[in-house]
C-alpha cells in the first residue's frame, strides 16, 4: 500500500488510521535538533520566544528516537516525497511539547507505556525491536474502536502522536509538495482567448492592456 493510499483511509477522529505494512517500519534514525528558522509572519517578540523554546530540551535522545520511528511509520518516505523525519517532525513534536506543556506528560508517559508493552512482548524497547514487531504493536493501538481496554493508554498516545505527526508533516514544504498544494501562486493571464474574441467581433489590442494594467 502506498502512502497516499494509506492516508486516504486515515481519520483524525475515532477511527484511527490504516497502518502501512511491516516493510514500512524503520530503525530509529539519528535525530539532531535542527537549526532554528523563524516562521513566516512572526513578530520580533514571537521570534525571540520561539528561539528560546527551540533551544530548550525536553525529550531525551531515546524519546526522540522513539518518536522518530513512530512518525516514520505514520508517514514513511515514498517515491514522491520524504518521510516524517525528513520533514523534521520529531523536532516539531518536541517544540509543541515545550510550547504547550500539557503535552509533556502524555508524550513521556506514552513512550514509557510503549516500551513496557514492547518489552513484555519482545524483550526490547519499541525502537529496538524488529520492524515487524513494531507494526504488530502499532496495529494493536491504531484502531480505537477495535482496541482492547487494557491498551487504552497506548491508543490515546498513538492517536496524539499521529495527529501531531500529520500536522507537522503537512505544514512543511515537503508536505505541501506531497499533496500538490500551490498556495497563493500568481497566475499568468495571456488575455481573452482568440476564439472568444472572434466570436464577439473583438480585436485584441496589446497596447490597450499594457496601458491599462
Amino acid at each position: 500500500m502506498k502512502r497516499r493510499e494509506s492516508l486516504k483511509a486515515l481519520s483524525l477522529g475515532s477511527l484511527g488510521m490504516a497502518v502501512l505494512p511491516a516493510t514500512a517500519a524503520v530503525a530509529a534514525p539519528e535525530v539532531d535538533k535542527g537549526k532554528f528558522t523563524p516562521g513566516p509572519g512572526r513578530t520580533d517578540a514571537e521570534i525571540e520566544r520561539d528561539k528560546k523554546i527551540h533551544e530548550q530540551d525536553f525529550m531525551t535522545p531515546h524519546e526522540m528516537a522513539t518518536i522518530a520511528v513512530l512518525s516514520d511509520i505514520i508517514v514513511p518516505a515514498d517515491e514522491k516525497s520524504g518521510s516524517a523525519t525528513d520533514a523534521g517532525v520529531p523536532d516539531f513534536i518536541e517544540f509543541i511539547a515545550k510550547d504547550m506543556p500539557h503535552y509533556q506528560l502524555p508524550i513521556r508517559g506514552g513512550i514509557k507505556w510503549l516500551d513496557n508493552y514492547s518489552r513484555k512482548l519482545n524483550g526490547k524497547n519499541f525502537k529496538d525491536t524488529s520492524a515487524a514487531n513494531q507494526i504488530v504493536i502499532v496495529d494493536t493501538i491504531a484502531y480505537p474502536e477495535e482496541a482492547a481496554p487494557e491498551v487504552s493508554q497506548g491508543v490515546a498516545f498513538f492517536s496524539m502522536v499521529r495527529d501531531l505527526t500529520l500536522t507537522g508533516f503537512y505544514t512543511t514544504q515537503i508536505g505541501f509538495e506531497d499533496v500538490e498544494y500551490k498556495g497563493n501562486v500568481p497566475n499568468m493571464w495571456d488575455g481573452v482567448p482568440q476564439d472568444v474574441l472572434d466570436k464577439y467581433g473583438f480585436k485584441y489590442d496589446p497596447l490597450y492592456f499594457e496601458n491599462n494594467d
